[in-house]
């Protein structure tokens, strides 16, 4: 989060605290607060405020899914929203040494620090949202399947065994069923169809990681390869202090393309010569399993955000994917 001397000159802010079943709002350079239903009628109220106090920018601390509506409201109604981490807003009470803790104190606390913000980025591409819930959906199949395989190695009763290996197959069944599902939808949009499609022109970036890429880190093509590597979580950061020279570690970025990722990058090292060559010049150097498959994932995000930049494809690899 950068800070802005004169973010809060140029236009009024409000932060919102999300729960389940109610919002409570405030105003940056206003005390007290408000609250309504988490509804269509109680947000269509906040948005009503809002507007009579030409608010322009707007806040909200990020939650598992009940900001979703705010947020696509306010956007349609021309607000510049931002989404804040949960640690951002808990940074910001610490710097002013705010200990109290309720849910019309955070709205104040998230409007403050959303003042503090520099402009947000771009909305995100409305088409994306329903492919990402999508894809998170495939996700987690993946890891029922995961979980059931650990789980049918604990049994030794063969009929127990039977209705484990029945259910891993019908989840099997059912993920090759959704993936293609989510294909046909990226594959709806020319222009998706094309990101897609140079994605998985990279050796050793199958059909599952292209379209991690491609739906979970819709910037790639716009950034710096450092900034690219710091989106994915996999940037080494710097821990010194004085003589204190300490272990450079990569953290933060995007979860879930950051696990799927690392995933792909135990297979694409054995497919792709340069992340095979990485790989072995890390290993001889001393360098451990994990942290050399990390510099792995960090270069196929690098891969993918310089052919998505330059619209070129991999040269060794054709263009269009199998279906």
């Amino acid at each position: 989060m950068k800070m802005s001397n004169n973010s809060t000159k140029s236009c009024i802010c409000a932060g919102i605290d999300v729960g389940k079943a109610s919002l409570a709002y405030a105003l940056a350079d206003r005390e007290g607060s408000s609250q309504c239903a988490n509804t269509l009628e109680g947000r269509a109220q906040m948005i009503a405020f809002f507007k009579s106090e030409n608010v322009t920018r707007i806040g909200i601390e990020s939650t598992a899914s009940y900001h979703f509506e705010a947020a696509d409201e306010l956007r349609a109604e021309g607000f510049e929203v931002h989404i804040l981490l949960p640690q951002q807003v808990k940074a910001y009470a610490t710097f002013k040494l705010q200990r109290a803790k309720s849910d019309p104190i955070d709205a104040g606390l998230i409007a403050q620090c959303t003042a503090a913000c520099d402009a947000s980025r771009p909305p995100p591409d409305p088409r994306l949202i329903p492919l990402a819930e999508h894809l998170t959906l495939i996700d987690q199949i993946s890891e029922d399947i995961a979980r059931a395989k650990t789980r049918r190695d604990r049994y030794r009763d063969p009929r127990l065994k039977k209705l484990i290996d029945d259910d891993i197959r019908e989840k099997t069944k059912l993920k090759r069923t959704e993936v293609a599902l989510l294909l046909k939808a990226v594959r709806a949009h020319a222009d998706l169809a094309r990101r897609l499609a140079l994605l998985f022109s990279i050796q050793g970036i199958g059909e599952p990681t292209a379209l991690t890429l491609l739906i979970r880190m819709p910037e790639l093509g716009s950034l710096s390869r450092e900034e690219a590597a710091s989106l994915t979580g996999v940037a080494p950061f710097v821990h010194e202090s004085g003589q204190y020279k300490g272990q450079r570690r990569t953290g933060g970025g995007r979860a879930r393309a950051r696990t799927s990722l690392f995933a792909a990058a135990q297979a694409a090292r054995k497919w792709n010569p340069a992340l095979a060559a990485l790989y072995e010049r890390l290993v001889k150097a001393g360098k451990p399993h994990a942290v050399a498959i990390i510099a792995c994932v960090r270069k196929m995000v690098i891969y993918a955000n310089t052919i998505l930049a330059k619209n070129t494809p991999w040269e060794k690899r054709p263009l269009q994917p199998a279906i």
